[in-house]
C-alpha cells in the first residue's frame, strides 16, 4: 500500500513507524501538519490508500478523514482518551499501559479501533518509555491494524456500550503543571521521581530553584544523601542533587522558564544552567557499581563479568558535549586497562548517542569554537575505540543513534542492535560534512556507493535494514529492559570463542598495513578540514539550523526528502556492493546539499 504518515514532526516513533512500514514493504511518505500549510491539498496530492498518524498534536480534518481512512496512533490502552495519556500513567504509577491505533472521526480519540497492544512500564522517563516499551507496542498495534486494514476482511471494534465487550470510557484532562507541581516538604522520593519521569522530556516540572523558574527534566533516586526537603545537596556530571523528605533525587537538566518576548528556552545539563546562581556544593565521584544496596545515578559506569568488561553510558537526548566525550574517553581508556578480552561499550537502554550536543553548543559565548572542540572530542572517543588491538570491541545499540553517535558505533569490531533501533546514520540535515571518521568506516562497511546513498538519502533505517545493508553485525530481539542482560550473555560467548582471539591479532596486523597506506589520521584531517571551513563560516547553514533545532523553531514546509515516497525496492542495489566492504576504505565524499533541512523532535 502507499501509506502517507501525518505528524506533528518526524519525532522518534514516527520515524520507527516509516522505517517499519517501508522494511514491510510499503510506500511510505511523510507530510508534517503545520499550520500554515493545509493539511487537506496535501493528503490530496499524495493520494494514499491509507492516512496514519504516529504522532499528531492536532486534530485531522473533516475534509481528510471523510475522504480517506485515517488511522490514529493513541499512547494508551483501549477507551482510553485524552492528551495527556502517558503522562498520567506514569505520575500515577502504573505498571501497565498500552496503544490503541483508532480510526479518526470528528472526536478526538474516539473511533473505532483496528488494533489494541498492551505493554509493561517500568521505572523509567517518559521518553525513554516512549522510545522503547510504547514503541514496541505502537509498532506491533500498526502492523496489525494495517494487516487487519489490507486484508478487507476484518471490521474495527466500536467504542461504545453497543459493543458485547464494553469497555468503559475514560478521558483523561491535559496534565498541566498545577498537577505536576512538587511539594518538596511533603512529597516522598517515589512521588517526586514519578512527577518528574512524567514530564520528562516535556514538558519539564516547573518550579523555582536559587530565585529563578525552571522545568525540571529527568530525575533518578538517591538513597545516600540527606537534607532539608528541596535543598541541593550535590552535583555530579552535570546534575545536581536534591533533597525529598525521605532521601533525595538527582535532576541532569534543567530549561529556564521563557520570559514574555523572548525565543524558546531550551535544556542544558542543570548545574551548567544554573551557572552562577549555582551554591558551593561537592562534586560527588561516580559511585561504587559494587555496592547494589545504594540507589544512585551517574551517566557512565563500568562492570566486569569475568572476561567482558561493559562500558556503558546513557548522557540525556542521546547528545554528547565535550565535557561528556573526554569524561567518557577517560572512563574508556581505564577499561582498556582492566584484564579483558572483550570490552561492550554502550547504554542498558534507550539512545546510544546523537553526536555533539546541540544544545550546549548554542549556549557556548562562541558556538563556532565550542562546535570545534565538541568535534575534536568525539573524535579523539572515535580514535580510542578504531585503534584498540588488544581486545574486541562490541558497540551495544540499545537504541537510537545518528550521525556522530553512529559513528562511534562503526568504530568497534562488531555492531549490535535491538531490534527496535532506529538508525540515523547522516548529517546534512543539519548542514555538516561531518567527521568521527566516516570515510573510513561508513564506506569500509557498506561501500562507497551505499555510503553516498545513504548520506544522500537523510533517511532514517531499521536495525534489520541496517543488517542487511552490512552496516550492523547482530539484531538481538528483545524488549528494552532485557537489551543488557541478552548483550552481556552474547558477549560472553564471543570471549569464549576459539577464534577470538585470532580475531585480536588480525586487528592488529589489519591496523599496521592501514597505517602503513593511508594513516586514519588523513582520514581525519580532511574531514575536519570540511568542518572547520562550516563552523569559522557564520553564513553556513549549520548555524541557522542548529538554532532552529535547540529552539524548536517549525519549518515553514515539510521537508522534500520526507515526502517522497520511500521503499525498500530503492535499497536492492545495495547488495552488490556489500561485497566491496572488506577492501573499501572511501574518499571523503562532496557535500551533498547546500540547503540542507528538517526538523526533528523527541518527545
Amino acid at each position: 500500500m502507499h501509506i502517507l504518515l501525518v505528524a506533528s514532526a518526524f519525532n522518534s516513533l514516527t520515524q520507527r513507524v516509516h522505517v517499519e512500514l517501508r522494511d514491510h514493504g510499503h510506500t511510505v511518505a511523510v507530510e508534517l501538519a503545520l499550520p500554515e500549510r493545509p493539511l487537506v491539498e496535501a493528503v490530496r496530492r499524495h493520494t494514499p490508500d491509507l492516512v496514519l498518524a504516529p504522532m499528531l498534536k492536532t486534530a485531522i480534518p473533516r475534509e481528510v478523514w471523510a475522504a480517506y481512512p485515517c488511522f490514529i496512533v493513541h499512547p494508551g490502552p483501549f477507551g482510553d482518551r485524552g492528551p495527556s495519556s502517558l503522562d498520567w500513567a506514569i505520575q500515577r504509577g502504573a505498571d501497565r499501559w498500552g496503544v490503541t491505533v483508532l480510526q479518526a472521526v470528528e472526536e478526538m480519540d474516539a473511533g473505532d479501533v483496528w488494533a489494541s497492544v498492551d505493554c509493561v512500564v517500568p521505572p523509567v522517563g517518559k521518553s525513554d518509555l516512549y522510545r522503547g516499551e510504547i514503541a514496541d507496542a505502537a509498532l506491533t498495534a500498526v502492523l496489525l491494524a494495517v494487516e487487519r486494514f489490507a486484508s478487507g476482511t476484518r471490521t474495527p471494534r466500536p467504542q461504545g456500550p453497543a459493543h458485547a465487550e464494553y469497555t468503559p470510557v475514560r478521558i483523561r484532562p491535559y496534565l498541566d503543571q498545577s498537577v505536576r507541581r512538587i511539594d518538596w516538604d511533603a512529597d516522598s522520593t517515589e512521588t517526586v521521581l514519578r512527577k518528574l519521569r512524567a514530564a520528562d522530556s516535556q514538558p519539564g516540572v516547573l518550579d523555582v530553584l536559587c530565585g529563578a523558574e525552571w522545568y525540571l527534566h529527568g530525575g533518578h533516586p538517591e538513597s545516600g544523601l540527606r537534607g532539608a526537603p528541596g535543598e541541593l545537596l550535590a552535583t555530579r556530571a552535570g546534575a545536581v542533587c536534591r533533597a525529598t523528605t525521605d532521601g533525595a533525587v538527582w535532576i541532569p537538566e534543567l530549561r529556564r522558564r521563557r520570559a514574555p518576548g523572548q525565543p524558546p528556552t531550551y535544556k542544558l545539563p542543570a548545574a551548567q544552567a544554573l551557572g552562577d546562581r549555582l551554591p558551593s556544593l561537592p562534586e560527588l565521584a561516580a559511585p561504587d557499581c559494587a555496592d547494589p544496596r545504594r540507589r544512585t545515578w551517574t551517566d557512565i559506569g563500568y562492570r566486569e563479568e569475568g572476561s567482558v568488561g561493559v562500558l556503558s553510558f546513557s548522557f540525556p537526548g542521546g547528545a554528547m558535549s565535550t565535557t561528556q566525550c573526554r569524561r567518557l574517553l577517560d572512563a574508556y581508556r581505564q577499561a582498556c586497562a582492566r584484564p579483558t578480552s572483550v570490552l561492550v561499550l554502550g547504554g542498558q537502554r534507550d539512545f546510544f548517542s546523537n553526536g555533539i550536543h546541540l544544545n550546549v553548543i548554542e549556549a557556548a559565548e562562541d558556538p563556532a569554537a565550542e562546535s570545534w572542540a565538541n568535534i575534536n572530542a568525539v573524535d579523539d572517543l572515535v580514535e580510542a575505540v578504531l585503534t584498540t588491538t588488544d581486545r574486541l570491541v562490541v558497540a551495544a545499540v540499545a537504541g537510537n543513534a545518528a550521525a556522530g553517535g553512529m559513528m562511534l558505533a562503526l568504530a568497534a569490531d562488531e555492531v549490535w542492535c535491538r531490534a527496535g533501533a532506529v538508525l540515523n546514520p547522516h548529517y546534512r540535515l543539519m548542514g555538516l560534512y561531518g567527521s568521527e571518521y566516516w570515510t573510513y568506516t561508513l564506506p569500509r562497511r557498506v561501500g562507497a556507493a551505499t555510503a553516498d546513498r545513504l548520506l544522500g538519502e537523510a533517511l532514517p533505517m531499521s536495525a534489520a535494514s541496517a543488517r542487511d545493508l552490512g552496516l550492523v553485525d547482530r539484531v538481538v530481539d528483545c524488549g528494552p529492559g532485557d537489551f543488557a542482560a541478552e548483550v552481556g550473555r552474547l558477549a560472553a560467548r564471543l570471549a569464549a570463542l576459539p577464534g577470538s582471539p585470532s580475531r585480536i591479532a588480525a586487528k592488529k596486523a589489519e591496523l599496521e598495513r592501514q597505517e602503513c597506506g593511508e594513516p586514519l589520521a588523513a582520514f581525519r584531517e580532511r574531514e575536519l578540514s570540511r568542518m572547520r571551513r562550516t563552523f569559522d563560516d557564520p553564513d553556513a547553514p549549520y548555524h541557522a539550523l542548529r538554532r532552529a533545532f535547540v529552539h524548536k523553531y517549525r519549518p515553514e514546509s515539510t521537508p522534500p526528502h520526507l515526502g517522497l515516497a520511500a521503499t525498500t525496492a530503492t535499497r536492492e542495489a545495495a547488495g552488490a556492493d556489500r561485497s566491496t566492504r572488506a577492501r573499501v576504505t572511501g574518499t571523503a565524499l562532496d557535500d551533498l546539499s547546500r540547503r540542507p533541512d528538517g526538523w526533528y523532535e523527541e518527545s
